[in-house]
């Protein structure tokens, strides 16, 4: 078990198909169930399945999309890289207007990160780019 301190992390490359999502899902509910974390294990699975959901959908080409999580006692980091360097949607809060359509199929996975992580956001990496969510652990 790790030390109280030390973060446990977990990297895996997934496939560059649908069949990543449930396997992200999985990952991330055993890696927080493994450590212990009172991270709400539901919001983490389901946060984590748009950001790889995203990855399939919009980054060109078959290379594996990378998920990395990092637990720590007080929060749970979820990152997901692809080869795309196009940054994803506005990860911050929208202006006036821009919510998405509620009878569009697609767009709210953005609008779901945004309300239900504690932080998220996106940064460049030197294959394509990273975007994370950051959940914070219960009580």
């Amino acid at each position: 078990m790790p030390e109280p301190h030390s973060p446990a992390s977990w990297r895996i490359a997934l496939p560059h198909t649908v069949a990543a999502v449930p396997i992200a899902r999985a990952l991330v509910r055993t890696a927080l169930i493994d450590i212990g974390s009172t991270a709400d294990t539901d919001t983490a699975e389901l946060l984590t399945a748009e950001l790889v959901a995203n990855a399939v959908e919009h980054a060109p080409g078959h290379a594996p999309i990378e998920l990395l999580i990092e637990l720590l006692p007080t929060q749970c980091q979820v990152e997901v890289r692809d080869s795309d360097p196009t940054p994803p949607g506005d990860l911050t809060a929208p202006g006036p207007g821009c919510e998405p359509d509620p009878w569009q199929e697609h767009g709210r996975g953005l609008l779901l990160i945004r309300t239900l992580s504690s932080a998220c956001g996106h940064r460049p990496t030197a294959s394509g780019k990273a975007v994370w969510f950051t959940l914070t652990a219960g009580p």
